[in-house]
């Protein structure tokens, strides 16, 4: 006869996922929507694709200020910071053909456009290039280089995930995604602990399945 005493009432982290990756999953109700990209990529292609002029808006909220405020720490002031924003968003809507999601992230794409500008900008004026502006370049080259690969482990994860059984699935997310402990989901579903236990077992052992033929293919 089995026995699940020994066992942990919260379970182990993922195989072969990280908790970033996790995390990045924002809500799973019933089955998950099985869609690669972030928000902002999903605006950008929407942008590209599309012509969206809703998706542009809400890349100018989201882009707009933050440019700004980068401009502004490498020495522009208020209004260079503002003229500039406006030139890299309307490039953004020019060139929205020229992006491709598997090399670049938004962010980074836009950031790239902008520091380019800045430099323009100070080189005019004969003003030399901040140190500031320089490391800036090189943190989001890293930057970007992290999240695309996040992005792409929570693909991973999300398609995965949506192969399992339904049952299993359930109590997977709601042991990670959910973060509830085993007694937890036994409170709210009022199933019996032992199969709760079980069913997480088998679906992270399909969940590893899974996975490695994704990163496979």
């Amino acid at each position: 006869m089995l026995s699940f005493e020994t066992e942990p009432d919260v379970a182990p982290a993922p195989p072969l996922v990280s908790v970033a990756a996790v995390r990045n999953i924002h809500s799973f109700q019933g089955k998950p929507k099985l869609n690669p990209y972030s928000e902002e990529t999903r605006l950008m292609l929407a942008v590209r694709d599309n012509r969206d002029k809703r998706a542009f808006g809400k890349l100018f909220d989201h882009f707009g200020p933050r440019l700004k405020g980068v401009a502004m720490r490498s020495g522009l002031s208020s209004g260079q910071a503002e003229d500039m924003v406006q030139d890299v968003m309307l490039t953004l809507w020019r060139k929205a053909h020229l992006f491709d999601p598997t090399r670049a992230q938004v962010s980074s794409w836009l950031y790239q456009i902008a520091r380019n500008r800045q430099i323009d900008i100070l080189r005019k004026e004969n003003r030399p290039m901040p140190e500031a502006l320089k490391a800036e370049s090189e943190t989001t080259e890293e930057n970007a280089a992290d999240t695309l690969a996040l992005d792409q482990e929570v693909s991973a994860l999300k398609l995965a995930l949506a192969k399992l059984k339904p049952a299993q699935r359930e109590m997977v997310e709601k042991a990670y995604l959910g973060e509830l402990s085993h007694t937890d989901i036994e409170a709210e579903t009022g199933l019996p602990l032992g199969t709760i236990k079980s069913r997480i077992r088998l679906g992270l052992e399909k969940l590893r399945h899974e996975l490695d033929g994704i990163r496979k293919s």
